[in-house]
């Protein structure tokens, strides 16, 4: 059953490839027209927005890098404007900076800091400015938010578990107004970034209790749920559509 979203309009961060570009086609299936943000893949966003349109929907792509704040509320302020409405707010940006720790460089721990936590609570403070009843705050996370596997993972790891606070806060926040905000931390997907016939592929898919990566529609099919009136009731919650990785 596809989660009924007509009339509604979405905006997803780093939309124009991998787990954001399926979040996005799945809103616009849903029935909501949907803007993307990208940074460098401004091809892959103009594909993005064909294939909305093609799905009878209204499609924007806009250039934003998200550590740039300014940039970030631009983005926000610009759906609302040209599309009439922000309902969805998927935040979806981050950059995956792995390394010994002692070896990160103040501007690698200052671009991950800057995307991965810094952004999400830009794009949701310009949001709120926006989003009536019935608005939703979708922010996806990562599994190593809750288990790092492998040596490396200091910094990506914190940076996603500061969402889990960022979450809960909002959620209690933005509540009363029927604004819920949920967290979504994805397991090991088959991306160009991350392919699951990658050199470490077998490995990370044998953590997960199913053995195998998630494509991004599943990742997407969960993000709709939250988008959609059936989980009206469901705000603070860190989902893990993980494979089971972290059980």
């Amino acid at each position: 059953m596809t989660t009924k979203l007509d009339g509604k309009v979405a905006l997803v961060t780093g939309g124009s490839r991998g787990i954001g570009a399926g979040i996005a086609l799945r809103l616009a299936r849903g029935g909501a027209d949907v803007a993307v943000t990208y940074r460098d893949s401004a091809d892959r966003a103009a594909l993005v927005v064909k294939q909305v349109e093609t799905l009878g929907r209204r499609a924007l792509a806009i250039r934003a890098d998200c550590a740039d704040p300014a940039a970030v509320r631009d983005a926000v302020d610009r759906v609302a404007t040209e599309l009439g409405r922000l309902d969805i707010l998927v935040n979806n940006a981050a950059v995956f900076l792995v390394g010994p720790v002692e070896q990160l460089s103040a501007d690698e721990v200052e671009r991950t800091l800057a995307v991965n936590i810094r952004a999400p609570f830009v794009a949701a403070q310009a949001a709120a400015r926006h989003l009536g009843g019935g608005g939703r705050i979708i922010t996806i996370g990562s599994n190593v938010g809750e288990r790092a596997v492998f040596p490396g993972l200091s910094l990506y790891s914190m940076s996603k578990t500061a969402l889990v606070g960022l979450t809960r806060g909002l959620a209690r926040e933005l509540g009363p107004r029927g604004i819920t905000v949920n967290l979504v931390n994805p397991g090991p997907t088959d991306t160009d970034a991350n392919p699951a016939d990658g050199p470490n592929a077998a490995a990370i898919a044998g953590i997960t209790a199913l053995g195998r990566f998630a494509t991004p529609a599943e990742i997407a099919g969960t993000v709709a749920h939250l988008a959609g009136a059936e989980a009206a009731y469901l705000t603070g919650a860190v989902v893990n559509v993980d494979g089971g990785f972290t059980s």
